[in-house]
């Protein structure tokens, strides 16, 4: 097939009521979420926790044997002698440690060469040198592992690279024209069906989904982790995600309404448990703010900073005390403290 053949990509879909009821509560979670202050104690954790679960979810859905503990015990402490299903976990988790800097600077842009950035961090050590980092110069198959053979073919290796700029391309075009969610889904599933790499590919593009989702707004997806909705309900993801049979024959017939249904369920899903988690972490007496410690960050939001002569003025509360509470909220990861002596001041860390 030659480019001219192939067009631009104009992906199948429809908004079903479904999808769009899930879309609107999606944007009610994450405004909910946006509008707490969760100390930075907490978000801290919460971030290595999804880093653990999103690592063991998706090298477990492309069949890695090690349990959630096991990988918690590598990631805390790297083995020596590491196996392959040892190296793709760490691997995994090096890159979403990489990407969420990289997001948080904002030197992200959503390209061909992100992609295969991605891919060779995620196969290092795993492919070799010529197969990392490079899109596959070799047919390939989807083997179905119960039935032990082909269900599905992607297209040829000459075809891969166009294919990949035509969905990048439609991407880029509809950034302020389709809902980022949408966007994202549609990503996700024309790059499972293109089928780029030799090996890697799901992991590639869970990765780059990801990103993509923060790039696109959605930024509080360093907490959470939808490999693991996926993880938990693998038939699903396998039956909605891919196709059965040849590329060429069905390319004209795909629909990616159940697949994006099915992937704003798990995104769904997700929030409503790590939301509840939050909530429930905030209740916790240590970290659970006071009036007069909120009565901090509000001021800092509002001026930019704040004196400790300005608190008192606020409060009225004691020089001991006003000092306790800066360094509460230091501890948490909320605020720090600028300058010295009595042109000391505290601003939002």
């Amino acid at each position: 097939m030659s480019m001219e053949q192939m067009g631009k990509f104009i992906p199948k879909y429809s908004i079903s009521p479904k999808l769009l009821e899930m879309i609107k509560q999606i944007s009610a979670q994450i405004a909910i979420i946006n509008t707490k202050r969760y100390p930075g104690i907490i978000l801290a954790e919460y971030e290595r926790l999804a880093r653990e679960v999103s690592t063991y979810s998706s090298t477990s859905i492309e069949g890695n044997p090690l349990p959630l503990t096991e990988v918690k015990k590598i990631l805390k402490n790297l083995p020596e002698n590491i196996t392959d299903s040892q190296k793709e976990v760490i691997n995994y988790n090096n890159s979403l440690v990489f990407l969420n800097k990289l997001i948080e600077e904002g030197k992200l842009t959503i390209n061909l060469s992100l992609i295969l950035k991605i891919h060779k961090m995620v196969i290092r050590g795993l492919l070799p040198k010529s197969k990392s980092g490079f899109l596959r110069e070799e047919s390939v198959f989807v083997n179905d592992p119960r039935l032990r053979k082909p269900i599905y073919y992607p297209p040829n290796q000459k075809d891969v690279q166009c294919l990949l700029k035509n969905l990048l391309l439609y991407i880029n075009d509809n950034i302020k024209l389709v809902d980022p969610l949408i966007l994202a889904g549609i990503f996700h599933k024309q790059f499972v069906l293109i089928h780029p790499f030799i090996d890697g590919n799901g992991r590639t593009v869970r990765l780059t989904t990801k990103v993509m989702l923060a790039k696109l707004g959605l930024n509080t997806f360093n907490l959470f982790s939808f490999e693991n909705y996926y993880n938990k309900n693998l038939s699903k993801y396998f039956k909605t995600v891919g196709e059965r049979g040849d590329y060429y024959d069905l390319v004209n017939r795909f629909d990616f309404t159940e697949w994006l249904e099915f992937f704003a369920e798990g995104i769904l899903d997700e929030l409503f448990r790590v939301s509840k988690e939050l909530d429930i972490s905030e209740i916790n007496p240590d970290t659970k703010l006071k009036d007069f410690q909120t009565v901090i960050l509000n001021y800092i939001d509002k001026n930019g900073f704040i004196t400790d002569k300005e608190y008192s003025g606020l409060t009225g509360r004691a020089r001991s005390t006003r000092a306790k509470d800066f360094d509460k909220l230091i501890d948490l990861g909320l605020i720090k403290r600028m300058g010295k002596g009595k042109a000391t001041y505290y601003q939002n860390s």
